[in-house]
């Protein structure tokens, strides 16, 4: 296969198959998104044998335990697929909505109509459920998608594309609106991420070195987030039932996920009453604390930690502690070592909880609350095509809207300048 050929094909199509689907009225496209949830039911058996041909190959090339769990399709994982596709197909559509449209001096009314960036080249790793939750995105926001999966992923991601085929045929949409790349040569991936006649936007989806790699590379916009170093800062007027079940909450609910707190910030005021309680938590759950010398001077166990420490996402059972003086310093450890993923603050002080929210700058910023809620289901977005911590085009979680762009429109009757 001559992979500059095929790719180059992939995008005509994709562009041909963008310009249909920008047209297309909601109904078309949350019939399509139903019938491939539909066919996702209709094909589990199918799903579960070709994703287990990647399971086996992984663990015959010493894929890890985690690495092997994002890899795997459950009858659960199914389901939540199944049912993403129907949350999405729920969500109002953003496409042709018209806002701010006021009347000028002249008599035209200006206004601002959203519109689909065109198309997006999505490249991820391990996940097959990422396969289901771009398709369904770009579908709903009238964007047409070239989807990249990893090589470990091959035959679970063509079975799902089997399913979105179906689904747009069942529609009458063009099945090019989706198109899944079938080749596990890397060169693909370059050849995608320099197609700026085909191609509008690219969305990276995995490690660190892969996001790294897209961003160099990429001759065409990109959407993205290389790290998720999250704090959690519990200041001297934190309610300390709600300071442990957050900070308890931020860290050891999932550990290799990018809004997991990495590093705990803790006011010098409250440290001796709070850090010990949480202490004998994460212990308990197995955590490695790494602390700063008045960390480990209230927890024996911890461990002193490195510059090093506050610069990492450990995606792991590991934290990082630092005692602070107050908001201040924790905002300026925060500003230095942050990866402006997301923060938060627990505090009962409102006027120190709104510096907190107006001086941080974060992609989220929280109050009160745990920084796993940083997702695009739990903002009300429907699924997420990502997490991005650039300031523009897009900022946070991704859903529909972060697909669209603004275009101004102008109505007049025979207005001409004067």
């Amino acid at each position: 296969m001559d992979i500059k050929t095929y790719m180059q094909s992939l995008g005509r199509q994709a562009r041909k198959a963008g310009r249909e689907i920008s047209r297309t009225e909601s109904g078309a496209k949350n019939l399509a998104l139903l019938k491939i949830a539909e066919a996702l039911e209709n094909n589990r058996d199918l799903l579960i044998a070709e994703n287990q041909k990647d399971l086996d190959a992984g663990k015959q090339n010493g894929m890890d335990a985690a690495s092997l769990d994002r890899l795997a399709l459950t009858p659960k994982s199914i389901q939540t697929m199944v049912d993403g596709l129907k949350q999405v197909a729920a969500l109002p559509d953003p496409v042709g909505e018209i806002t701010d449209l006021s009347y000028r001096p002249s008599g035209i009314q200006v206004g601002q109509m959203r519109v689909p960036l065109g198309v997006i080249g999505i490249i991820y790793e391990s996940r097959p459920n990422v396969t289901v939750d771009a398709a369904a995105l770009c579908l709903k926001s009238g964007n047409a998608c070239i989807l990249r999966g990893g090589s470990e992923a091959i035959h679970s991601n063509q079975a799902i594309a089997s399913c979105i085929t179906q689904g747009l045929l069942a529609a009458a949409l063009p099945t090019d609106a989706v198109q899944i790349v079938a080749t596990t040569d890397r060169a693909a991936v370059g050849e995608l991420i320099t197609m700026n006649e085909y191609v509008d936007v690219i969305v990276p989806r995995g490690g660190k070195s892969l996001i790294e790699r897209i961003s160099k590379e990429s001759s065409i916009p990109v959407i993205k987030h290389l790290d998720g170093i999250c704090h959690v800062y519990i200041d001297g007027k934190a309610n300390i039932d709600k300071a442990v079940a957050i900070a308890d909450n931020a860290k050891t609910h999932r550990y290799g996920v990018c809004n997991a707190m990495e590093t705990l910030l803790v006011a010098e005021s409250i440290a001796a009453k709070v850090l010990p309680l949480l202490a004998d938590i994460y212990i308990g759950k197995g955590v490695e604390l790494r602390g700063c010398l008045k960390t480990c001077s209230l927890i024996p166990s911890c461990i002193r930690a490195t510059e090093e420490d506050w610069r990492t996402e450990y995606l792991a059972p590991v934290l990082s502690i630092r005692i602070v003086d107050g908001i201040d310093q924790a905002m300026e450890h925060i500003n230095q070592y942050s990866s402006s993923h997301t923060e938060a603050i627990v505090t009962e002080d409102y006027t120190l909880a709104r510096r907190f929210l107006r001086e941080v700058d974060s992609s989220s910023v929280m109050v009160n609350a745990s920084t796993r809620f940083a997702d695009g289901f739990e903002y009300g977005l429907g699924a997420e095509i990502g997490i991005s911590t650039d300031k523009l085009h897009a900022r946070g979680p991704v859903g529909l809207k972060g697909l669209t762009s603004l275009k101004y429109i102008v109505l007049g009757d025979g207005h001409v300048r004067h």
